[in-house]
C-alpha cells in the first residue's frame, strides 16, 4: 500500500551549514529505469578507490556496472533528476563469480560503489556531497516519455555524457529491495542502505529492451569507452512508481 514505507521510520532534522535536513530522506514519488551492462574487470578495479572493494563477476573477467536514471518528483529535499553509474562490488570480502550476484538477488540486497552521481539542484549535491561523500556534480538530466519508450539524457554544461532509452513495459507490484551503496569520506569508507518499494516494476532480460549512448568528448563518457561495455545490456528495469528510503551514511565497522 503506498505510503506503508515510511511507517515507523524515525526522522531526525538538522542543519547543516545553513541548511535544513531530514535523516533518513523520504522519497515519496519517483520513476526510474535502469540497465545493467557488464564490463572488463580490470578496468572497473582501477575506478575503484579503495582496495578492499571487490567488482562482482557475472563470469571471470566481466563484472557489472549500472546506470540508473531517476526522476524524483516529491521528496524531502524537493524534486530533482539523478543519474547513478555504480559498479557492483563486495567490500573486505571475496567474490564468487555468477554465485555472489545470484545470491544478492534472491536475498533482494545489492552493494555498490557509486563511481559518478550527478543531480540537478543544489541541495541534492550538497547533501550527497557532504553527508556521505558521493560523487556529485550539477548537470543537466531530462527525460522524454512516448508510448513504447522513455529516454533519459545526460549533459554537462551543453556537453553530452549519455543517453539511456527503455522500453515501457506492463508493470506489476515488485518487491521492497536493499541497495548498499559505498563511498569515500574524508579518505574513509562509509555505507548507506537505501531501501526502495517498487509499486510499479517491470524487468527484462532482453538485450533490445534499453540502449546506452556515450557522448563524444565528455570525461566521463571516454572513461566509459574504456571499460569494454557490452553491446547490450543483462539486464533492464522500469520503474514507473517507487518509493524510498535513503538512510544516513556510517562506518564500515558499524555493519
Amino acid at each position: 500500500m503506498r505510503g506503508d514505507l515510511f511507517k515507523g521510520v524515525k526522522q531526525w532534522e538538522f542543519d547543516q551549514a545553513g541548511r535544513k535536513f531530514k535523516l533518513p530522506v523520504f522519497y515519496f514519488d519517483n520513476t526510474s529505469i535502469t540497465a545493467i551492462y557488464t564490463a572488463s574487470t580490470s578496468k572497473v578495479k582501477k575506478l575503484l578507490p579503495h582496495p578492499a572493494m571487490n567488482p562482482i563477476e557475472m563470469r571471470p573477467g566481466r563484472s557489472m556496472v549500472a546506470f540508473t536514471a531517476f526522476e524524483y518528483r516529491k521528496t524531502d529535499i524537493d524534486p530533482y533528476n539523478e543519474f547513478s553509474i555504480a559498479f557492483l562490488t563486495t567490500f573486505d570480502r571475496p567474490q564468487i563469480p555468477g554465485l555472489t550476484a545470484l545470491w544478492q538477488l534472491a536475498r533482494r540486497c545489492f552493494t555498490a560503489y557509486v563511481w559518478k552521481l550527478p543531480v540537478t539542484t543544489e541541495i541534492a549535491r550538497f547533501g550527497g556531497v557532504e553527508l556521505y561523500g558521493y560523487p556529485k556534480f550539477l548537470a543537466d538530466i531530462t527525460f522524454e516519455r512516448g508510448r513504447e519508450r522513455i529516454e533519459c539524457r545526460l549533459s554537462e554544461k551543453g556537453e553530452a555524457i549519455l543517453s539511456l532509452k527503455g522500453k515501457v513495459l506492463p508493470t506489476a507490484r515488485g518487491k521492497i529491495t536493499r541497495f548498499i551503496t559505498y563511498s569515500i569520506v574524508d579518505g574513509i569508507p562509509v555505507r548507506a542502505n537505501v531501501v526502495v518499494d517498487p509499486l510499479e516494476f517491470a524487468q527484462s532480460r532482453d538485450g533490445q529492451s534499453a540502449t546506452l549512448e556515450l557522448g563524444a568528448k565528455h570525461a566521463i563518457a571516454e572513461a566509459l569507452s574504456g571499460l569494454e561495455l557490452s553491446s547490450s545490456p543483462i539486464v533492464y528495469q522500469f520503474s514507473p512508481l517507487t518509493e524510498a528510503v535513503l538512510f544516513a551514511g556510517r562506518n564500515m565497522m558499524d555493519g
